[in-house]
Order: structure tokens, then C-alpha cells, then sequence
């Protein structure tokens, strides 16, 4: 009973934690011997020591122990997951959900795993959802997935039960502004075990310590970036649109740190293109998008973020190479046709 608050005591004098000790803190927060007070204050003390790559890095074993198997180690050495740590507050689009369709079209396996909207109004659940994809699925069918439509999404709630007893100290602490370890550590968990990851953070600093996490993971390739707007507004995407400040991991150590869309011919467009809304504007833009009518900074911005993923999982040797096939997958008929397949694939 005493271990949360022991180690909350050597947090708060600065202290980091062990490998053994992030394991056991763990086994504490997933149980119900400790209470939601004690959590709760381990999780401040730790955001507010701050959290060190190796403490995330055993946090994040920790949790993919725990997590549901899906299975799918066939395709996991071929997959990428494109994904967002949320909590920016910019308002944007879910531009992964549309990234995620081009990179299946081109025959990249992706994987990606989230949750529907928090901080936002339409997570990449909901948008999913939308769009056809069966947050309900079984692992069995979500294999028959990635093999006919190229894709998968992992609903997180059904593969971490282990969360199931720290979710109401997560919304009490949220309810108070207090970030913690948890608004990192979704990325870093998918159960699918994917080879490649596109991460985009809510913070700058955040770009160097999960790039190392990653490292730390053995990540075999990797992306990790922050866009900013203004010198105190970010976003958790790489965008035409942004200053992008971009760590690579893995295989993608030796990428440049600062990824702009001018140096690859794509002009540098005002955030307005990005905006989203809730799942049925989403919807719309959806739509204006495969239509051609989509703002010029989103169309291009998915372009962008698709041609990263070309390059990390070695279908192309640079970003510029990727940009024009991506670009015809998006609006030449190939995402609305993989959208009807998704309607039909789950179709009751």
C-alpha cells in the first residue's frame, strides 16, 4: 500500500526512477490495492519532476505487456502508424486519418491505434467511425483488414484493460490542467507493435525526449515532430502550415531537424486551411478534399505527411520523390474508393 507514496516522496526530491521501480509503479496504477489519491499524486510529482526518456520508455514496457495481442506480427515489421500525442488545442483537421488511407493505397501496411476526441471535438476515432471503420472489431478481423483494405485502427480502450483503473484519476487530474505521463504514452503503446511510427507532440521540448524514448524502445524507424504556429501555439502534425521541428529515430536518425514544406515545392499556407471541426464538418471536408475543393494547405499537408511515410518505410529515397504519387492516391479516386471498401469490408 505504501509503495506510491514512497515513491512520491522520492520524486518530489527530484529523484528519478529505476527501471524496477517504473515497473512496480505500473503494477500499482493498473491494481486497485492503492487509492486514486495516492495515483494521483504520484502522477503530479512525477509530471513535475519531469519525466525522464528511460522513466517513459518503462512506462511504456510496462503497458504494452499489458495490452491485448492482436495478432498481427505478420505485418508489424512492414507497418506505420501515424499518430498525434493530442492535447495542442489547435482546432486542426485529423489529418492522420486521411494519411493513414493514402499510405494503404500505396501498400504500406498501417496500424494505427488512438481514441476518440478529448481535447478535441473529433478524435480519430470518431472520424474513422464516420468513414466506416468498426471500432468493435475483433483482432481476427482486423487481421482480414490488413490484408483486404491495407489498414487497421485500434480502438485503445479494447486493448489496455489495464487502464480500466486509472481512467477516473486521469479525468480528475485533466479536470485540473495537470498533464501527466499518460498524455505521452499512447503513441508509444500500440498493440500492433509496428516497425515505423510518425509521432507528432503537443510540446517542442517534447521532440527531442520521446525521439529518445523511441530510441530507448529500439524503435526501428522514426519521426518525431512539432509544428508551430506562433511562439506559444503548436500542434501535434508536421504542416505546410508550421515551422515543423523534426527529430528522426532509427533508421531515420540522420533526417534533418526542421522539415518545410517550401523546400520540397509546397507553398507555406495560413493555419485556416487546417481548421477542423466536429465529425460532421470533418465529414465535409472529408469530402471537399476527394473532391478537389479541399483548402490548398490541408490537400497538401496530407501530401506532405503521406510522402514522410513513403520515405521511413523505404518505398522511396526522399520526401520530394513521394509527394506526387501520394498526391494521385489522395485525388485521383483511390481514398474514396478504399472509403467505399471500408463501408462495405464492415459492413453488419
Amino acid at each position: 500500500m505504501a509503495l506510491l507514496i514512497n515513491l512520491t516522496t522520492q520524486l518530489s526530491a527530484r529523484q528519478n526512477l529505476t527501471a524496477v521501480e517504473v515497473m512496480a509503479a505500473a503494477a500499482s496504477l493498473a491494481g486497485t490495492d492503492e487509492t486514486d489519491a495516492a495515483k494521483g499524486s504520484f502522477l503530479t510529482a512525477l509530471a513535475a519532476k519531469g519525466e525522464t526518456p528511460e522513466e517513459i520508455a518503462n512506462f511504456a514496457r510496462a503497458f504494452r505487456a499489458r495490452a491485448v495481442n492482436p495478432g498481427v506480427q505478420a505485418w508489424s515489421a512492414r507497418a506505420l502508424d501515424i499518430v498525434g500525442t493530442g492535447g495542442d488545442h489547435a482546432g486542426g483537421f485529423n489529418i492522420s486519418s486521411l494519411v493513414v488511407l493514402v499510405l494503404a493505397c500505396a501498400g504500406v501496411p498501417v496500424m494505427k491505434h488512438g481514441n476518440r476526441g478529448i481535447t478535441s471535438k473529433c478524435g480519430s476515432a470518431d472520424l474513422l467511425t464516420a468513414l466506416g471503420v468498426d471500432l468493435a472489431a475483433s483482432p481476427e478481423q482486423l487481421r482480414r483488414a490488413l490484408d483486404q483494405l491495407g489498414y487497421v485502427f485500434f480502438f485503445a480502450p479494447n486493448y489496455h484493460p489495464a487502464f480500466k483503473h486509472i481512467g477516473p484519476v486521469r479525468k480528475a487530474l485533466a479536470a485540473q490542467g495537470q498533464r501527466t505521463v499518460f498524455n505521452i504514452l499512447g503513441p508509444l503503446i500500440n498493440p500492433g507493435r509496428p516497425a515505423h511510427i510518425l509521432l507528432g507532440v503537443y510540446s517542442l521540448p517534447l521532440v527531442d525526449k520521446l525521439a529518445l524514448t523511441l530510441e530507448d524502445l529500439a524503435q526501428v524507424s522514426g519521426v518525431v515532430g512539432h509544428g508551430v504556429i506562433t511562439a506559444d501555439r503548436g500542434i501535434d502534425e508536421l504542416t505546410t502550415a508550421t515551422v515543423n521541428q523534426v527529430r528522426g529515430v532509427g533508421r531515420c536518425r540522420d533526417l534533418p531537424m526542421s522539415f518545410q514544406g517550401e523546400a520540397y515545392g509546397l507553398p507555406r499556407t495560413p493555419f485556416a486551411d487546417l481548421q477542423g471541426g466536429d465529425v460532421s464538418a470533418n465529414l465535409a471536408i472529408v469530402e471537399a478534399v476527394l473532391a478537389g475543393r479541399g483548402p490548398q494547405g490541408l490537400v497538401d499537408t496530407i501530401v506532405f505527411n503521406a510522402a514522410i511515410g513513403l520515405l521511413m518505410v523505404g518505398r522511396t529515397t526522399t520526401i520530394r520523390e513521394g509527394l506526387a504519387p501520394a498526391r494521385e492516391l489522395l485525388l485521383g479516386g483511390a481514398v474514396q474508393a478504399r472509403i467505399a471498401a471500408t463501408k462495405e469490408f464492415y459492413r453488419p
